[in-house]
């Protein structure tokens, strides 16, 4: 089979940034590809050049045998090659049949106005291919994140696309929605489509791709056959050195003394939200969540930082009653809160690096009590300096930073605030795995230090590796708290399979 894309010595440059340096990258028709590297390799502008939505400074892109040069990604779409970002890019208040459709709605043969019969039969037809069940006359935004990446798919997947490209599709799908989207892809795989595959996951790289591309600092270091490549050499390609840093005894923390109580939760329930349940968590420790997606881990976080309000049950911090928690409430009590959407709920993107980082502290000490710009810079270039956040300057718009560097950011902002607990919700999806050990390896810094963290991972081995205590959670129950030896990642799905 030949390449129906190649690109050739493709270089992108922004302000203060070498993005990308001589690029070479083909795709073979009918194949999978896999495209990997740490955070800020390049991954994702590669993309957006090819696609139009970024403008190249030099090279070449060659598709089907033609050399091309798209100026938006429209007119990428028209040439055959559809896009799944890794941020949903959809209209939340539009029904999932129109997002679907969004920009070239069927119209009727007597009128310009919408055919809805025909756009409602579409979509439907659309949500089947990827074995879905769900009223497409509902607005997006009345279903989760993962339906939502799922409709973004099926949108891409209803042009007519002989190349498709998915950014991170899976970081939002549980186990069972991976493994059809995957039979999805094998399928089309099978029906001559190309398609790119941007993940971090290693074990669905290995599950579903023909080759592997990896790219560092913006440049590619190596192409490979992926029944061919050991873990072992992609990640250390990745990372461009051996991998001691993952030896699991640098996090073997199981026997550590936790220190006085912060937090207690007892009886809380939400109706609709939470089922009734009781925990603990101590300063110097980290309480892990395990659960599947939709087990009522994020719940947890929420209610506990005050974002929702239990019906009933007792919370007491330091010992003493809190009838009513917000988040206002919770910062001065010593909070800080990491979401589970960093693009979302996490970084202000128009804002610079230093801006975002002193805003928890800003906002601790009031309106009226405000940071020096001398203090201002004291505490982002320490911040930036502990947590290697790779920036250009502290003036940088944050939005221009790779998606791990925008979390260290985002912790930095509650590190500067000096919190007692440190709610962490999926504190390392969608980063690379060099940022992803230096996130982990900071928990424990932190816990070490005396602080109290609530971690919140989909990688169960992430949450093994990392947590003090387990607490198991199924059907937005809690249903077992595992301890010692038992905090594994055997019994964690032992617990959550069981009956």
């Amino acid at each position: 089979m030949g390449e129906i894309l190649k690109v050739t010595n493709l270089s992108k440059s922004f302000p203060g940034v070498k993005a990308l340096t001589e690029i070479d990258f083909d795709l073979i028709k009918g194949e999978i590809h896999g495209l990997m590297g740490e955070n800020g390799a390049g991954k994702s502008t590669l993309i957006k050049v090819i696609t139009g939505l970024y403008v190249k400074d030099s090279g070449v892109i060659n598709l089907n045998g033609r050399d091309v040069s798209f100026n938006s990604p429209n007119e990428s779409v028209k040439n055959g090659i559809s896009t799944v970002y890794q941020e949903i890019n959809l209209i939340p208040m539009l029904s999932v049949a129109e997002n679907i459709f969004l920009g070239r709605q069927p119209q009727g043969s007597r009128s310009s106005l919408i055919d809805w019969k025909t756009l409602i039969a579409g979509a439907e037809k659309a949500i089947r291919k990827l074995d879905m069940k769900i009223d497409v006359s509902l607005p997006l935004n009345s279903y989760s994140v993962a339906i939502q990446q799922m409709v973004s798919i099926a949108r891409a997947l209803d042009t007519s696309a002989n190349v498709l490209i998915l950014d991170e599709p899976t970081s939002s799908l549980d186990a069972n929605e991976v493994e059809q989207l995957f039979k999805v892809m094998r399928a089309l795989k099978d029906q001559g489509l190309s398609i790119i595959f941007i993940t971090h996951f290693l074990d669905q790289v290995f599950d579903i791709t023909d080759r592997i591309t990896v790219l560092r600092n913006g440049r590619k270091v190596n192409v490979f056959e992926t029944s061919k490549v050991s873990r072992l050499d992609l990640i250390s390609s990745m990372l461009g050195k051996e991998l001691k840093e993952l030896e699991t005894d640098l996090w073997d923390q199981k026997d550590s003394i936790a220190g006085e109580k912060y937090i207690s939760l007892t009886n809380i329930k939400k109706a609709e939200y939470i089922n009734e349940f009781s925990l603990d968590l101590h300063k110097g420790e980290v309480l892990g969540l395990a659960g599947l997606l939709g087990s009522g881990r994020s719940e947890i976080s929420n209610i506990i930082y005050g974002i929702v309000k239990p019906d009933s049950g007792q919370i007491q911090i330091h010992g003493k009653d809190v009838k009513a928690l917000n988040p206002r409430d919770a910062i001065a009590r010593g909070m800080g809160f990491c979401p589970e959407d960093r693009k979302e709920d996490g970084i202000i993107p128009e804002l610079s690096v230093r801006e975002n980082i002193i805003l928890a502290k800003q906002a601790k000490r009031g309106v009226f009590r405000y940071l020096s710009k001398k203090k201002r810079n004291e505490i982002a270039n320490k911040y930036i300096k502990s947590l290697n956040i790779v920036t250009p300057s502290a003036d940088q718009s944050v939005k221009n930073l790779s998606g791990g560097n925008q979390q260290k950011v985002i912790l930095a902002r509650w590190l500067a605030a000096n919190p007692e607990l440190l709610i962490l919700d999926e504190p390392t999806r969608g980063i690379d795995i060099g940022a992803k050990i230096e996130i982990q390896k900071l928990i424990i810094e932190l816990k070490n230090k005396g602080l109290a963290i609530l971690f919140i991972s989909s990688e169960l081995e992430e949450v093994v590796r990392c947590s003090s205590r387990i607490a198991v959670l199924r059907d937005r129950s809690v249903i077992k708290e595992l301890t010692g030896s038992d905090i594994n990642e055997q019994t964690v799905m032992h617990t959550i399979a069981e009956a």
